[in-house]
């Protein structure tokens, strides 16, 4: 495949797109948290584009973009497609400068999206639903864009869209030094399809060349790590879609580009650990993201980005545009994550007193069922039961075991890498 020609975004660009956008968007806080510096043994600021009006850093790239169109381009109208951040941010973009858009969203988009969406753009924005999933819907888009000639507003893949994204590494470093003093030592992005990376990365290799940058990716969608393996971007056979900010199936061909200029370092974290984030912020620092928007702050609670000697950390909180009814999920995955969750296949005679033998010999006192699905067969002596256990502490796990073992019982622990799980979690 033919590298596009066209040029990326030099620092200089990125300082212009911030000028441009400056009367539109929200210089949003940076601030140090407490928590995360006492992980890490250094200062971790974070920057909170969760506080966007549209609750995401993409409002920037939309922006931005829109504001470049020509006369003609921006009588022709937008098209976008997306269900998630990106639609926001071009519905605002649209109803700010006064272009009218058609955002496409598979069906399955949420209610509340799709309100949201709406609300935001307006009289400006008309919503169309195209089939179930993404793809369908960015089919459709593409098709508006051949029938209409309107401009196809990118989530990702685009030099402005990138400079757009860019403005957020520039913003923080310069609160950085205005109102701390400081300098970073490294700036940490959460990574889908590469825009933020690429711009923020080109922003920072030429203004504060001594800066790391690095990128984290979710452990169940890794595009950017496979496009380096092979040198080009690829699409993932298969993905895990539950950091759905940042499941982007194949990075961008022009962030690709950046980030082999770039050469960050490049980091996955585990959904669980994602998860298990997601609630430290909500639950000790206040902040409500979504999973995208915990992917950097994942990435410093877990150890896996180590400051350098005297090094402050600027850790990017992309999102928070999180569906309260996914908590449960979260609390789940966490519980997973962190050890204290486990899920058995327990055969049990069809006989009285078959259940209170388990409990009495194989639970602990801090041992908790928090699934129980018995299927009785008339026509067998024994059957099978689906049990979920709570513990105490991750301590808990071999003593559970050893007397599982002793139980004389038949039981069957499932591992978390069963594909099995996705059903329980």
């Amino acid at each position: 495949m033919t590298a596009p020609s066209h040029p990326l975004p030099t620092a200089a660009d990125i300082e212009h797109a911030a000028e441009a956008l400056r009367p539109l968007i929200h210089r949003t806080p940076l601030h140090r948290s407490e928590r995360l510096s006492d992980l890490a043994g250094a200062p971790v600021w974070v920057k909170r584009e969760d506080l966007q009006p549209v609750r995401s850093y993409k409002l920037r790239g939309a922006q931005l973009f829109l504001q470049q169109l020509s006369a003609t381009q921006r009588d022709a109208g937008v098209v976008a497609a997306s269900a998630g951040n990106h639609a926001q941010g071009v519905a605002l973009a649209c109803r700010q400068l006064g272009v009218d858009g058609r955002i496409y969203v598979p069906s399955s988009t949420p209610r509340q999206k799709r309100e949201r969406i709406l609300a935001h753009g307006g009289d400006r924005v008309e919503l169309v639903l195209a089939g179930d999933a993404y793809d369908d819907a960015a089919e459709a888009a593409a098709q508006d864009v051949e029938r209409t000639g309107a401009t196809m507003v990118p989530p990702f893949d685009s030099p402005t869209i990138m400079a757009g994204q860019g403005t957020v590494a520039a913003e923080a470093v310069e609160q950085l030094r205005s109102e701390q003093g400081r300098e970073p030592g490294a700036v940490v992005l959460p990574v889908g399809g590469g825009g933020l990376l690429a711009g923020c990365g080109l922003w920072l290799r030429e203004r504060v060349p001594s800066a790391r940058v690095i990128g984290v990716e979710p452990a169940g969608a890794q595009s950017l790590q496979a496009a380096r393996e092979v040198g080009h971007p690829v699409t993932l056979a298969s993905m895990e879609r539950f950091v759905d900010g940042a499941a982007v199936r194949r990075v961008g061909e022009h962030p690709f580009r950046a980030v082999q200029m770039i050469e960050p370092e490049l980091l996955a974290i585990d959904e669980g650990a994602v998860c298990t984030e997601m609630l430290a912020l909500y639950q000790v620092d206040g902040i409500i993201v979504e999973p995208a928007g915990a992917l950097a702050c994942a990435a410093v609670a877990t150890g896996q980005v180590r400051p350098h000697a005297g090094e402050d950390l600027v850790v990017v909180i992309s999102g928070g545009n999180n569906d309260v009814s996914r908590y449960s999920e979260i609390v789940e995955r966490s519980l997973v994550h962190e050890g204290l969750k486990h899920y058995f296949l327990v055969t049990f005679p069809q006989e009285p007193g078959a259940l209170r033998r388990f409990l009495d010999r194989v639970l602990g006192p801090d041992d908790d069922i928090t699934l129980f699905d018995y299927i009785k067969r008339s026509n067998r002596e024994e059957g099978p039961a689906l049990v979920g256990l709570e513990i105490g502490s991750k301590d808990a796990l071999e003593p559970l075991l050893g007397r599982m073992a002793a139980s004389g019982m038949s039981i069957e622990r499932i591992d978390p890498n069963d594909p099995i799980y996705r059903y329980l979690t």
